[in-house]
């Protein structure tokens, strides 16, 4: 590897280096030599000479020959690679946890087909964001990229290893839907990776007993190219196509997974949308339900800022301890394992668990709720408006160049009739009168895009819009 410029190197690293992933667009930031250089700094980071990596990737043209320049750099580093090859990020994850080793996932998520990515994690599939090693290993690569990399006395071997059947028999073993009514289901995978997963833990891939599920597929086909819509379901573009799906098969409820598979979007029979804040309140109650019956008594739950109201009140009622959090996944897997909380749900659906080493998976809060909602004879509809009290106005995206002038306009528009709080963005909380409808909003900027992200919540429907409008009109001046 010719070590490139000083200053271009390190400019290439921060750009493509984020707050708790690495995200770029494929040959311009992020190249095979930068992650090459990334392996070796990797394993240096979470001192793996001598140990275990795994490395997997999605389906993105990119991915394979990325998880082989990071192998290189891993193996001249002194690691042995275990290449797990194609997996959802959730699967990654397992197989961190499982094998107790440091690991890589090379995958851009819900990201367009341009862009490519590393989710990092510890052994045990702990987190790790910009203040919890991922500078350094930034640093180091950029040393590397700058200096060659130096070889390890003994480099490390790269075997490969095929975790989907273990991966499936573990989710199967923490949430048994042997016993639920029979359910028709439309999945759409997006062309992402859940067209591998699914098949595996839902249906009989993986060699597991038949479940009282009838699986409709929709883009189950592994395309890093997404020839049918972007898989990002947080856009609800992207859900068309499921909700005409459902309401044509007459199915019960339908399921929509990201680019990686890690989340997981649901759509009830009617092909409305539930919003994930009723999923996170759902499996927040059978989780606390289940370690209840256990004999646990101290019980925390997490909930990023951005979740409804409910989530926190529904964890409340249960006599559980909420605990909210800035948004992230690596920040909070930091929070679960220092609380102990038995769950955690963002509002971008990402949902983890204590029994998943405290990591996120989508497709394990799916089976949660098809747990729950088919030991029971009421339709999705029914029961998602139960945990639905409120007005959310969705995470609504906005280009904006001047961060701090738009938080100016907002401040300066608010002042004595709100609250303010910069836990993580800017969340204003509107100061009303006992007979008042309740209402608030958070604006933050996206780690991974140059957008502002705006959540808006009120007690109903024009309340949440009134504010909504009005903020919008700030930002967007």
């Amino acid at each position: 590897m010719t070590p490139a410029p000083p200053s271009e190197a390190r400019a290439r690293l921060d750009a493509i280096v984020k707050a708790y992933d690495v995200r770029g667009i494929v040959g311009e930031g992020l190249t095979e030599q930068a992650v090459e250089a990334l392996g070796a700094g990797f394993v240096d980071e979470v001192g793996a000479t001598g140990g275990r990596v795994v490395v997997g990737h999605d389906m993105r043209d990119s991915s394979p020959g990325f998880a082989a320049a990071f192998a290189r750099g891993a193996t001249r580093r002194g690691a042995d690679v275990v290449a797990i090859g194609l997996c959802s990020t959730d699967e990654s994850y397992f197989a961190s946890g499982w094998l107790n080793a440091p690991a890589a996932m090379f995958t851009a998520s819900h990201n367009p087909a341009a862009y490519n990515g590393i989710k990092f994690s510890r052994a045990g599939a702990q987190g790790i964001s910009l203040d919890t090693g991922l500078a350094a290993i930034r640093d180091r690569a950029g040393d590397y990229l700058e200096q060659g990399i130096a070889d390890a006395a003994t480099p490390g071997s790269v075997t490969t290893a095929d975790v989907l059947a273990d991966y499936a028999g573990y989710l199967r073993s923490l949430v048994d839907l042997g016993g639920i009514r029979p359910l028709k289901i439309v999945v759409d995978a997006g062309n992402g990776m859940g067209g591998l997963t699914v098949p595996a833990v839902l249906g009989e891939a993986a060699r597991l007993p038949a479940l009282p599920l009838e699986v409709v597929p929709l883009y189950f086909e592994l395309d890093g190219t997404f020839p049918n819509h972007e898989a990002n379901p947080l856009e609800p573009a992207n859900l068309v196509d499921l909700q005409r799906a459902v309401v044509e098969h007459g199915a019960d409820l339908g399921l929509a997974f990201d680019g990686d598979a890690d989340r997981c979007f649901v759509v009830d029979e009617q092909g409305g949308a539930v919003n994930p804040s009723a999923v996170a309140a759902i499996v927040a109650l059978r989780e606390i339900a289940r370690v209840r019956a256990a004999g646990e008594d101290d019980i925390a739950v997490i909930h990023n800022l951005i979740t409804s109201r409910v989530v926190p009140e529904t964890i409340e009622a249960a006599g559980a301890t909420p605990v909210r959090t800035r948004v992230g996944h690596s920040l909070i897997k930091d929070r679960m394992k220092e609380t102990g909380a038995v769950f955690g749900g963002e509002h971008s659906a990402h949902y983890y668990f204590r029994d998943f080493w405290g990591a996120d998976n989508g497709m394990l809060a799916a089976m949660h709720l098809l747990a729950e909602f088919g030991a029971q004879d009421a339709p999705l509809s029914e029961v998602a408006a139960r945990f639905t009290p409120y007005a959310l106005s969705g995470e609504i995206n906005s280009t904006v160049d001047d961060v701090p002038a738009a938080y100016t306009r907002i401040v300066e528009a608010f002042t004595g009739r709100a609250d303010f709080d910069e836990f993580d963005g800017l969340t204003v909380m509107g100061v009303t009168a006992e007979s008042e409808p309740f209402w608030w909003f958070n604006v933050r900027p996206s780690n991974t895009e140059p957008l502002l992200r705006l959540n808006v919540e009120g007690a109903d429907v024009s309340t949440m819009t009134a504010v909504r409008d009005e903020v919008l009109a700030l930002i967007r001046s």
